[in-house]
C-alpha cells in the first residue's frame, strides 16, 4: 500500500474513525478474498485482475472527478518502480503463500511492514535514525515474528515455512517501496499516482498472466471467485486506496499508520467466520508482540525516558 509522509499527529475525528474501520475491513478482506479466489485462479491471473481491476476503477473515479492528469517520464519511472515493489512482487508472494497458510496468518505476518520499513530507512537515509525506542519497537516486532513462524520453520523449509516466508519478503518488498516512495515524489495527485502505479503493474502482470496461466476459463470458475475478484480490483484496491488518502487529509499519517494493527484482527475474523481457519496460541501471541513493537515505534506506547512521538509508516 502506498505511503505518505507523516506530518504533525492530528485528531482522530469521527469521519477519521469510519475511515480507518472501513480501510481495515476493506484490506483485512483482501486475504479472505484472495483465498476464495486460488480456488479457481492461479497466482498470476489472480493478481492481474487485481491490479487492473483496481487501476480501471481508479482511472474512472479521476475522469469523473476531474482530477488534473500530468505526467512525464520520471513520473513513469517512478510508477514502475513502485508497481513492481508494491504490488506486482508482493501481491504475487502474498498469493502463493496463502496456498499453504491460513489468510489471517498471512495478515499477521504481513503486519512486519512496518519494521522492516523503520529498519530500512535506517540504514539508507541520515535523517531517519534509528532511535532506541525504535530499536525496541524493531526487537519486539521481530521477536513476534519468530513466534509466529516458530523456531523449527527456517530448518523444515516445508511448504508451510515456505508460504510464511513469502509473506515475509512481501513485507520487505512493501518496506523498499514506502522507504524510497517517500524520496520520489512525482508531484501527481495521490489518486492519478496510485492509478499510474496499477496501471504499469496491469502492463506487466496481464501479459505474464496470460503467458504463464493461459486465457482464463470463465465457464468453470465458481460464483465465488468473480466476487473475491471483483473485491480485489473495485474494494481492496481502488476504494481502499481512494478512503486511505481521504484519512491522510483528514488525520495524519500518524493515525492512518493504526491500519497496520487493525488489519490482522480483521482478517482472523474473516477467516474464522467464512472458511473456519483457527490460529495457534503461538500466532496470537506474536501478533501482540509485534503489535507492540508497532505501537512503540509509533510512540503511542512510551519507552521510559522517552518524551518524544516517533511516528511509523502502517500498511494495509
Amino acid at each position: 500500500m502506498t505511503q505518505a509522509p507523516s506530518p504533525t499527529q492530528r485528531r482522530m475525528t469521527p469521519e477519521a474513525w469510519v475511515l480507518l474501520s472501513l480501510i481495515a475491513l476493506f484490506w483485512g478482506g483482501s486475504f479472505a478474498a484472495t483465498r476464495a479466489a486460488l480456488v479457481d485462479v492461479p497466482v498470476a491471473t489472480l493478481v492481474a485482475f487485481r491490479v487492473g481491476g483496481g487501476a480501471l476503477a481508479l482511472w474512472i473515479y479521476i475522469a469523473l472527478a476531474r482530477i488534473p492528469v500530468g505526467g512525464g517520464w520520471r513520473a513513469i519511472l517512478v510508477f514502475a518502480f513502485m508497481g513492481v515493489m508494491n504490488n506486482v512482487i508482493p501481491w504475487s508472494l502474498i498469493a502463493w503463500g496463502q496456498l499453504h497458510i491460513a489468510s489471517g496468518l498471512a495478515a499477521i505476518l504481513n503486519a512486519s511492514t512496518a519494521i522492516f520499513t523503520v529498519c530500512l530507512a535506517a540504514l539508507l537515509f541520515h535523517d531517519e535514525r534509528m532511535t532506541p525506542a525504535k530499536m525496541v519497537g524493531v526487537l519486539l516486532g521481530f521477536a513476534g515474528v519468530v513466534t509466529v513462524m516458530g523456531t523449527d520453520a527456517l530448518r523444515s523449509l516445508d511448504l508451510t515455512s515456505l508460504g510464511q516466508l513469502a509473506i515475509i519478503l512481501a513485507s520487505i518488498c512493501y518496506a523498499f517501496a514506502s522507504t524510497f516512495g517517500r524520496h520520489f515524489a512525482t508531484g501527481q495527485p495521490p489518486e492519478v499516482a496510485a492509478a499510474g502505479m496499477l496501471t504499469v503493474s496491469s502492463l506487466i502482470m496481464v501479459p505474464l498472466a496470460l503467458a504463464h496461466d493461459g486465457v482464463p476459463d470463465f465457464a468453470a470458475w465458481h460464483p465465488a471467485t468473480f466476487v473475491a475478484l471483483g473485491y480485489h480490483g473495485l474494494v481492496s484496491s481502488a476504494l481502499a486506496f481512494l478512503c486511505f488518502y481521504r484519512l491522510l487529509r483528514v488525520a495524519g499519517a500518524g493515525n492512518a499508520s493504526l491500519v497496520t494493527l487493525m488489519i490482522a484482527p480483521v482478517s482472523v475474523v474473516i477467516g474464522s467466520v467464512l472458511f473456519g481457519e483457527s490460529l495457534t496460541a503461538a500466532d496470537y501471541a506474536g501478533f501482540l508482540l509485534l503489535a507492540l513493537g508497532l505501537l512503540v515505534i509509533d510512540g503511542r506506547v512510551r519507552v521510559p525516558g522517552k518524551n518524544s512521538r516517533e511516528l511509523s509508516d502502517g500498511r494495509g
